[in-house]
């Protein structure tokens, strides 16, 4: 199976010449779209969605992952060998919120031109790098023979936390559809908290926060923390949009303590 994320949209013919990319090498695979509509050039939105859903595919899934901005440039190609599954995209931290939480187990340049198409665009290595390579993956190629092994990979700041004694500090890494604020510190970070309320600050915010399970323990419009459907910590209004009241960018420093 070989899913595809992208922010190339359904409007042009984009999608359809990665698959056939795919299916011309492999006729037998898979695909699977899990979004073509991450806002263009948005790699941290990326790197969230692909982390959301990798986990409900099944293991040996490959993973090609496309918001390419560098497209052209010096940046790398890479294959991410995760302990379940693999990644393929740019080497610009697309895969390695995913592929971390996973466990990364060694990430190779993609650069054996026996894996690509015959003719490189300058300007779709999506078509004519990366969807070969996932078909080739697909079919059992293993990473160590698309190229070297790469140890300097691209580790995103939006994928790393900061830990004291009594709190942690991330960022914000995604407003979702109902203006949900969702950070990059996970549910695991915060087992010190043992569900006592939370202190949360972000831009000139500061919120005293009963640490919830579900929205619906809030009264309409009231704020509360808790962790979302994916593992990450969110502040929410219920039945309300929470990025806007409290005026949320997605990049912005949080921090959640103890109250």
């Amino acid at each position: 199976m070989i899913t595809l994320t992208s922010d190339f949209g359904l409007k042009d013919p984009y999608v359809a010449e990665m698959k056939a990319a795919i299916l011309t090498i492999n006729s037998k695979a898979t695909i699977i779209d899990i979004t073509h509509e991450v806002e263009k050039f948005k790699i941290r939105q990326a790197a969230f969605v692909l982390a959301s859903a990798v986990p409900y595919f099944p293991e040996d899934t490959v993973h090609l992952a496309v918001v390419d901005p560098g497209v052209g440039t010096q940046r790398r190609a890479i294959i991410v060998k995760a302990k379940k599954t693999l990644f393929v995209g740019p080497d610009n931290g697309i895969l390695v919120l995913a592929a971390q939480n996973q466990g990364i187990e060694r990430v190779h340049e993609l650069s054996n031109p026996k894996f690509m198409l015959s003719t490189i665009s300058n300007t779709f290595h999506g078509r004519d790098v990366f969807a070969p390579a996932a078909a080739y993956l697909d079919e059992g190629v293993r990473p160590e023979e698309f190229g070297l092994e790469v140890k300097d990979f691209v580790n995103p700041e939006f994928v790393k936390i900061k830990k004291t004694k009594s709190s942690m500090i991330g960022e914000i890494l995604h407003i979702d559809g109902f203006g949900n604020i969702i950070t990059n510190i996970k549910e695991k970070d915060i087992t010190g908290l043992n569900g006592q309320p939370v202190t949360i600050e972000f831009s000139k915010t500061s919120l005293k926060l009963p640490l919830a399970k579900t929205y619906g323990e809030a009264k309409p419009k009231e704020a509360l923390a808790l962790t979302g459907s994916h593992g990450f910590i969110e502040i929410a209004l219920n039945q309300g949009n929470a990025a806007k009241k409290y005026h949320a960018k997605v990049g912005e420093k949080i921090k959640v303590a103890a109250y």
